[in-house]
C-alpha cells in the first residue's frame, strides 16, 4: 500500500506505475514511446506472473514456511532466470541501456532468490544487473531474511 497526499494505492505494480507516472517528470522508468512501454509492461507482467510463483513463492517457503510447492517454485524460478539471463546478456537493462520500472519490478525477488534456495550462480547476466541496480544513485536495499526450514 501506498498513501500519497490522501491517495491509497494498492498493489506494487499499479504503486510503481503511479509513482513514475506522478513524479517521474522525465519518464525515464515508464517512458512514452509505445514500444518501449508495451515492453515495460510485459515485465510488469512477468513480475505478477512468473517473479511471484517462482522466487517469491520458493522464498516463501524457506522464509516463512509458506504451503506451497518449494520444487515446482523452484524449477519456475530457473525457467524465468534463464529468460532474464539471455534478455541481460543483449543489454545492461530489461528494456534498454537504463532502468525503468521493468527493473524494479523484478529486482528484489531476483536478488533475494537464494533466500528460497534458488541459487544465481549459473547466472552472471542476472548478478551483474543486479550490481547495476544496486549502484544506482540512492538505492536501499531489503533487508535479507534468514529461512526458517
Amino acid at each position: 500500500m501506498l498513501e500519497d497526499g490522501g491517495r491509497v494505492i494498492a498493489d506494487s505494480n499499479a504503486i510503481l506505475i503511479y509513482l513514475a507516472e506522478r513524479y517521474d517528470t522525465d519518464r525515464r522508468y515508464y517512458p512514452m514511446d509505445p514500444e518501449r512501454r508495451a515492453q515495460v509492461q510485459r515485465w510488469l507482467s512477468v513480475a505478477a506472473g512468473q517473479l511471484y510463483s517462482g522466487p517469491c513463492a520458493a522464498r516463501l517457503v524457506r522464509v516463512f514456511g509458506a504451503p506451497l510447492d518449494h520444487a515446482t517454485a523452484q524449477r519456475k524460478s530457473h525457467e524465468l532466470f534463464a529468460q532474464l539471463e539471455l534478455e541481460l546478456t543483449a543489454r545492461p537493462f530489461l528494456v534498454a541501456e537504463t532502468p525503468t520500472l521493468a527493473d524494479i519490478a523484478l529486482y528484489s525477488y531476483t536478488a533475494h532468490a537464494p533466500e528460497g534456495d534458488v541459487s544465481l550462480a549459473e547466472y552472471p547476466a542476472i548478478r551483474a544487473w543486479l550490481a547495476r541496480i544496486e549502484a544506482l544513485p540512492g538505492f536501499v536495499a531489503m533487508a535479507r531474511s534468514e529461512a526458517k526450514s
